[in-house]
């Protein structure tokens, strides 16, 4: 059997995020005695992320965008999961998962999507393309490939209460040097154009809101899900933390005695001869 040198077993999970030995955690380099009071949640989710610690520009930034998503109430497919969860005897941690494992594409992707979308509008103002352009030509695509623009418009609410803030905060970092605006204007752009010969506007969603935010920090789409997914995640503990708290055993979709509608074929009898 031949040896495997050292370096190539240890070398199995190198990492450049954290340096652990015997009394030693550091973070990027950073030890965490240091980083314990003088860095906030928000500044290690950076340096984690990013390998350097944010300026407070930035930090507050992703600070603002991390709260505006904390929760949506029950309603919402992975808090209502988690809570169901909570209540059949499984421990938090699976509760949260339950939550969690339902952030996909359709429930809890548009962020991410709407980030693709802005990188692809940028590219092309990159090239020469001015914003009302680059736009136009992002719309006149989704049209015609049949698609909807995703961060834009809202089920629930005629203007998402979280949309404003989180532009004043864009707007804050731009003017703190943490940003430069560029997808800030193409996504205002794009809820121009969207409302544009409607009776009711289509403003931008949370999803839509925080991808500018993820955007402009330079975050990669994919890590603006992840974004998304370590800020929900807060509210699907709370929530499954509350269900946990009620005593309340094996809860279902339905309260009782409501029972799901059944479609199926009527009541009939086995066949004697198969």
């Amino acid at each position: 059997m031949t040896d495997v040198p050292e370096d190539r077993v240890t070398g199995w999970w190198a990492t450049g995020i954290s340096d652990i030995a015997p009394d030693i955690i550091r973070m990027r380099g950073y030890p965490i005695e240091q980083l314990i009071g003088n860095a906030s949640f928000i500044d290690m989710v950076w340096l984690l992320l990013r390998g350097e610690l944010p300026s407070r520009a930035q930090s507050a930034l992703l600070e603002a965008a991390l709260v505006a998503a904390v929760d949506h109430g029950p309603q919402a497919p992975s808090i209502a999961a988690a809570r169901m969860a909570a209540t059949c005897g499984v421990g938090l941690n699976s509760a949260v998962a339950t939550g969690v494992g339902l952030l996909g594409d359709v429930h809890g992707g548009a962020g991410q999507q709407c980030m693709a979308l802005l990188a692809e509008a940028r590219e092309r103002t990159a090239a020469g393309a001015t914003t009302a352009e680059a736009v136009e030509e992002l719309l006149v695509e989704l049209r015609r490939d049949r698609r909807y623009m995703p961060g834009f418009g809202h089920r629930f609410h005629r203007r998402d209460p979280r949309r404003d803030p989180l532009m004043s905060a864009v707007e804050k970092a731009i003017a703190d040097g943490a940003a430069d605006g560029d997808f800030l204007q193409i996504g205002l752009e794009i809820e121009r154009r969207l409302s544009e010969g409607r009776d009711r506007p289509v403003p931008m969603n949370i999803d839509g809101a925080t991808a500018i935010v993820y955007s402009e920090l330079g975050f990669a789409p994919e890590l603006g899900r992840g974004l998304f997914v370590l800020s929900r995640a807060v509210g699907i503990l709370a929530h499954a933390w509350e269900e946990r708290e009620s005593g309340r055993r094996i809860k279902g979709p339905l309260p009782p005695p409501l029972l799901a509608p059944y479609l199926g074929p009527p009541d009939r009898d086995v066949p004697e001869a198969r």
